[in-house]
């Protein structure tokens, strides 16, 4: 079949017009009417259609670790089929394997190295997509179980717009002896107080009772068994939480015999929402900051075990206050998640002073440094007192782990060396010094030495530590350190100890030990590497706390040299001043509130600290510090603010004898929650699987204009070690809508805020749950069952019949072939106009002829004749010539 655009062919008929009237007037040559004609007939963009006779075979193998091996054990007799049945050399076999990823199946028989936690299938089928060819005809095979961990609808339409069917063969091995949690209905969001039924549904492939377990936050709800019937049973339970926050549920089940325990466990987050809410985590019982809130319009959310807190607990959260709680206390993820509750969600931050406050606590280059208002560390010119440090380093083989740092790969005892190193950084010449090297005895380093100026040739030293093998033998280091640390006559004496969390051999009788440097005044604290889940966790905690120190620990070995900083600013380079001190206003409060303050005449005690640039200070001390008491400063869209002086328990009494110290406490506060957010304007999220679907719904007339100048922003903050905040680009569906999809990693926890000028709509945390691989929910084998067919395809039981062609047709432009047929008449047609060449066919004769020269003869030879001369006077052609022409021009003329 052969076709043109329509429009074009109205230029055939007046080509024919002006070639027959051109030839007519003998301006052109019948040559010249058909290259006009094959010129218009180009331009009309001729096609020719044709069906092709091949097909490329997209094979898709499922390679997550819900199919296990059974792609592996299949592939060679699947290939064998595949090949045997294939209807021509023309077909093509394009084999790639996938899971979380997509990639080109190894020539060489090497094996999928991805990951294999989500079986992404809708990732796989737009990939083919974007890769087949136009020109070729496609189909795709799919080799899995069913089971994709993401939805399909969006690939299915790619694939259908192309014309490419999806076949798919199931490969899943049904056990005998499989349970699994299937999913947990929980309601995305309820109010504060408010009841509400969840249960959890459990599938085996035996019926019968199944242990199960339900637990909130990490700790146990309940546990009981389920019935199953026919393969499925279903356990309900009713909850109340009577504080707002994001909580965490799981359930798992624990069957005597399971062939895939991956899928035991399964969790979900419910959002418990509530009004205005400020976090007040303290150590204090009856915290007055408490009863001063509680007295306003919003909830004081009183937390006094610091070591609970969870990330989700900022949810539904305006301020957060800590109060003269340590750093050490405070679970490491919930530090790292008040950075982007703070700038990202227009969220408050309020530390209060006391001992164990500010650099005291051991905030100094923890995560919420950067936020506060105030600079943590002493200056040198402000110590006082010496302090004598002795370091005892874990140098086993464990530390001789390779690990990344910044793009580097480094050890464990690099990290540790570097830690010790900006710890003696930290220290002034008058201080002392010790570091201790162990593994299965104490080696030194350095000996306790004043640091003096030989603080680059002493950690010169540190950095060329390197691990030895072997394990730490904890007394042993601990006893070489306190006799090199109990000789020094100073008054603060501290030993930091570094340890593997799963292999600190041999304490010995360390408790005796302890108790000997106790009663001498020296203190212990220990940084452990590894969980407090590991094996030898206790011994290290306990350690600390018989040593009067704190102990920390850490997985992520980069955090080594900022807790070594931490710990070491804790102990030499920070004061809480214990006298009572004068308090001076500045005047700078009316940028908070323009109402009045009468200012308490003095503080009770205060933690030494200095302003940031970018910070604004109310209230200063009137000793020769001049230190900041009362500082605030706007961090992204959130606000931060510093009160160096007690506001409760000990040294705290001037400040709660004053009489505006409800009205100080309520006032800042309420500054700290920010603007209230205008009506109209909402946001919500649902997960499909690992994908997360953000609906931004506003009223048009209320929020329409503001909207269009400043579109709203989305920022996106994953749990991953090392993550940053990013951007997230929308897309207007109508008036009134915005929406965005975006696909989660499996066990990752995402916490977001829509911005929106100065004000913000957080949401989350949302979390893809860690057995999303081992569902197996029903819906995604209906789905994929619904796509097949959307786009022709069908569940392949006979292999022999894979190569069937999809209808296709293709188009070949034949304008190629008439501008080569153009060029070759163009050329032809010169050559006639130069050598007068005629075409025969036209009814011309091919040469014309020349008449014969006469020859004369001469003897035997002849010769030509002499060609006569004749001499024209001019150029002008023969009178009878120019008589044929002019009756040519009035025969024309005529006709007009």
């Amino acid at each position: 079949m052969i076709f043109a655009s329509p429009e074009w062919f109205l230029l055939i008929p007046a080509a024919v017009f002006i070639g027959w009237f051109w030839s007519d007037l003998h301006l052109f040559s019948p040559l010249r009417f058909i290259l006009i004609a094959l010129a218009a007939i180009a331009l009309a963009d001729p096609r020719m259609v044709l069906k092709e006779d091949s097909l490329d075979l997209w094979v898709l193998l499922d390679r997550s670790d819900s199919t296990e091996d059974l792609v592996d054990q299949g592939l060679p007799e699947w290939q064998r089929l595949l090949e045997k049945s294939k209807p021509s050399r023309r077909d093509r076999i394009i084999v790639h394997d996938y899971a979380a990823e997509i990639v080109e199946h190894g020539k060489d028989g090497a094996t999928f190295t991805g990951s294999r936690k989500l079986t992404k299938t809708g990732l796989a089928l737009s990939q083919v997509a974007a890769l087949a060819e136009e020109d070729r005809p496609a189909r795709i095979l799919l080799f899995t179980d069913g089971f994709s961990t993401e939805p399909l609808a969006e690939a299915a339409d790619q694939l259908e717009a192309r014309g490419i069917p999806i076949d798919y063969r199931l490969i899943r091995d049904e056990t005998l002896d499989d349970f699994r949690i299937s999913r947990i209905d929980l309601p995305e969001r309820v109010q504060a107080g408010e009841p509400y039924l969840f249960s959890v549904t459990v599938r085996g492939s035996l019926d019968g009772e199944v242990p199960l377990i339900v637990r909130r936050g990490g700790q146990t709800l309940t546990e009981t068994t389920v019935e199953l019937t026919n393969g499925v049973g279903r356990a309900e339970f009713t909850d109340r939480i009577p504080i707002s926050g994001s909580f965490k549920y799981e359930a798992e089940v624990i069957p005597e015999t399971d062939a895939h325990p991956g899928n035991n466990r399964a969790t979900r987050w419910i959002e418990i929402a509530g009004g205005p809410r400020v976090l007040l985590v303290t150590n204090y019982v009856d915290d007055p900051i408490a009863k001063v809130l509680s007295s306003l319009d919003f909830t004081v959310d009183v937390e006094s075990n610091s070591q609970q807190l969870q990330p989700g607990r900022l949810s539904g959260a305006k301020a957060v206050i800590f109060n003269n709680v340590p750093a050490h206390e405070v679970p490491q993820d919930f530090l790292d998640a008040l950075d982007f509750f703070v700038r990202e969600q227009a969220g408050g931050f309020l530390m209060v002073g006391g001992k164990h406050s500010f650099g005291s606590g051991g905030y100094f280059q923890s995560s919420i440094d950067p936020l506060l208002p105030i600079s943590m560390e002493l200056k040198t010119e402000h110590r006082k007192l010496a302090v004598a440090l002795a370091i005892v380093l874990d140098r086993s083989g464990s530390m001789s782990v390779n690990v990344n740092a910044g793009g580097k790969n480094v050890t464990k005892m690099d990290l540790a060396n570097t830690g010790s190193a900006e710890a003696i950084n930290l220290l002034g010449p008058m201080d002392q010094v010790a570091v201790l090297a162990v593994d299965s005895a104490p080696h030194d380093i350095v000996r306790m030495t004043r640091i003096g100026n030989d603080k680059k040739k002493i950690t010169d030293r540190v950095l060329k530590i390197q691990s030895q093998g072997g394990g730490i033998f904890v007394y042993e280091g601990l006893k070489a350190a306190w006799d090199q640390l109990k000789t020094v006559p100073v008054g603060t004496r501290h030993i930091i100890l570094f340890s593997d969390a799963a292999d600190s051999e041999e304490p010995g009788d360390y408790k005796r030990l302890l108790a000997e440097m106790k009663k001498e005044g020296a203190t212990v604290s220990v940084i452990g590497l590894g969980t407090k889940a590991d094996v030898d966790a206790k011994l290290l905690e306990d350690i600390a706390k018989r040593g009067d120190g704190r102990v920390f620990f850490t997985d992520r070995p980069m955090d080594i040299p900022k807790i070594f900083a931490q710990e070491t600013v804790t102990i030499a380079r920070s004061a809480f001043v214990e006298e009572n001190v004068g308090a001076q206003p500045t005047g700078r409060w009316a940028e908070i509130s323009p109402k009045l303050l009468e200012w308490l005449p003095e503080a009770g005690g205060y933690n030494l600290s200095y302003a940031r640039e970018d910070a604004t200070t109310s209230l200063v001390t009137t000793d020769e510090y001049v230190a900041p008491l009362v500082a605030h400063a706007r961090r992204g869209l959130g606000r931060t603010a510093a009160v160096s002086f007690p506001l409760g328990g000990d040294f705290s009494d001037p400040a709660r004898n004053w009489e505006g110290y409800a009205d100080f406490v309520q006032t800042l506060t309420r500054w700290l929650m920010g603007l209230d957010l205008p009506p109209g304007i909402g946001v919500r999220h649902k997960l499909d699987g690992t994908r997360l679907n953000l609906d931004l719904l506003y009223d048009p007339e209320m929020w329409g204009d503001t909207l269009t100048v400043t579109p709203p922003r989305l920022r996106i903050l994953e749990s991953d070690v090392g993550s940053n905040p990013y951007d997230v680009p929308w897309k207007r569906i109508e008036p009134g809508h915005f929406a965005v999809s975006r696909d989660l990693d499996e066990g990752s926890v995402i916490r977001g805020a829509i911005q929106v000028g100065p004000h913000a709509l957080p949401f989350g945390p949302i979390t893809v749950g860690s057995s999303i691989e081992w569902a197996f929910e029903s819906d995604r084998l209906a789905e994929l069952r619904s796509v097949a067919s959307q786009t022709g395809g069908r569940e392949l039981l006979d292999l022999g019949d894979a190569w069937l062609r999809p209808p296709y047709e293709s188009e070949v432009s034949l304008r190629l072939w008439l501008a080569l047929a153009l060029f070759m008449l163009v050329i032809l047609e010169a050559l006639m106009t130069r050598t007068g060449w005629k075409l025969p066919l036209l009814g011309i004769p091919s040469f014309e002829r020349q008449a014969k020269t006469p020859k004369v003869k001469v003897g035997k030879a002849s010769k030509p004749a002499p060609t006569p001369v004749v001499k024209q006077a001019t150029s002008e052609p023969p009178p009878s010539e120019q008589t044929e022409r002019r009756s040519r021009y009035q025969r024309a003329k005529d006709r007009k």
